[in-house]
C-alpha cells in the first residue's frame, strides 16, 4: 500500500495576496453609495433606486462574507480541521447566494406594491444617482477582476457586475420617466431587474450548492480522470475513486489502484503530480492493492462509499 500527497497548492488560493484589501475597498465604497442611493431614492420616490440600494446592501453583506472566508481560508490546518478552514469559501458563496435571493424577492414585492400605490418619480435624480452606481460598481468589480477560478471571489465579482448592469437599467428607466412622465415605469423596471438578477446569478448559486454537497467541481471530468488512472502501466482496475472540493479553488482525490504484479515504485507520486497538472487536483491520495481474494477491498463495489 502506498499513499502520496502533493502540496503544490499551498498558496491556498489562486487569488493574489492583495484580495483582502480589494474586498475591503469594494465593500467600503458600496456602503457609502448605499447611503446616497437610499437618501435620493426616498427624495425621488423611486422604487427602482430603493430596489437597487437593497440589492447593493445584499452585495455588501456578500462581500463581507467573501472577505471573511478569504481570510479564514489562509489559516493553517489544525488537528481538528486538517484541511484548515478553506471550505468556508464554499459556505460564504452559498450564503451570498441566499442573500441575493432574499434581496431580489424584497425588490419584487416592493415593485408589485407600487402598482397599487403609484407616486410621481423624479426621473432626473434617478438618472444621476444610477450613473454614479454604474461607476461605483464598475470600480469595485475591477478590484476583484483577477480572482481566477476561485468561486468565492468570482461570486463577489459577478455580483458587482450585476449591480452595474442593474444601475444601467435604472438609468434607462429614469430617462423614460422624464420622457413619458409615467410613474408605472419605475416598478416595471424593478421587476425586470429582479428577473435579470436571478437569471444571471442562478448558475453561481447552483454551483455553490453542489460544492457544499461535495460534488465533483464542474471543471473536472471524472471520466477522464478514471481513464487516466485505468490506463497507467500495470493497473488492472480502479475503484473507490472520489473527487471533492476542499474550497472554491482546490480539490482532492482518493483512488485504489489494483496492480497484479508489476512493481509500482514511485507511481503514487507520479499520479499526484499528473492529476495536478492535467485536472487541477492538488491533493491526491493513491492506494495500491493486489488482486488477492482473501484480502478483497471492502470498498471495491461502486455502491459502497
Amino acid at each position: 500500500m502506498a499513499h502520496s500527497h502533493t502540496s503544490s497548492e499551498q498558496s491556498h488560493t489562486h487569488a493574489p495576496a492583495s484580495f483582502g484589501r480589494a474586498f475591503a475597498l469594494a465593500a467600503a465604497i458600496n456602503m457609502v453609495f448605499i447611503v446616497v442611493e437610499v437618501t435620493y431614492g426616498l427624495i425621488a420616490n423611486s422604487t427602482a433606486l430603493l430596489a437597487d440600494a437593497s440589492h447593493n446592501a445584499g452585495d455588501v453583506a456578500g462581500l463581507l462574507l467573501s472577505w471573511g472566508a478569504y481570510a479564514l481560508a489562509k489559516r493553517s490546518p489544525t488537528l481538528r480541521f486538517t484541511y484548515g478552514l478553506r471550505s468556508t469559501t464554499i459556505l460564504a458563496t452559498l450564503a451570498s447566494g441566499l442573500l441575493f435571493l432574499f434581496a431580489t424577492g424584497s425588490i419584487f414585492w416592493e415593485a408589485i406594491r407600487r402598482f397599487s400605490e403609484p407616486v410621481p418619480v423624479e426621473g432626473g435624480i434617478v438618472v444621476v444617482v444610477a450613473i454614479i452606481g454604474i461607476i461605483i460598481n464598475s470600480i469595485a468589480a475591477w478590484l476583484l477582476s483577477k480572482g481566477g477560478i476561485d468561486l468565492n471571489i468570482k461570486s463577489a465579482f459577478w455580483h458587482l457586475v450585476a449591480d452595474a448592469a442593474v444601475s444601467a437599467g435604472v438609468v434607462v428607466t429614469g430617462f423614460l420617466i422624464i420622457w413619458t412622465g409615467a410613474p408605472w415605469l419605475d416598478p416595471v423596471a424593478s421587476i425586470l431587474i429582479s428577473i435579470a438578477i436571478l437569471w444571471s446569478t442562478w448558475g453561481l448559486f447552483r454551483d455553490a450548492i453542489r460544492l457544499s454537497l461535495q460534488a465533483v467541481p464542474a471543471s473536472i471530468d471524472v471520466a477522464a480522470v478514471r481513464a487516466y488512472l485505468q490506463g497507467l502501466p500495470g493497473v488492472a482496475s480502479v475503484h473507490d475513486l472520489h473527487i471533492w472540493p476542499i474550497s472554491t479553488s482546490e480539490s482532492a482525490l482518493t483512488a485504489h489502484l489494483v496492480m497484479p504484479g508489476a512493481p509500482y515504485g514511485d507511481l503514487p507520486h507520479v499520479v499526484a503530480d499528473e492529476v495536478k497538472r492535467r485536472f487541477g487536483i492538488g491533493h491526491a491520495t493513491v492506494q495500491i492493492e493486489k488482486p488477492d481474494e482473501a484480502m478483497k477491498c471492502r470498498l471495491e463495489p461502486d455502491e459502497v462509499v
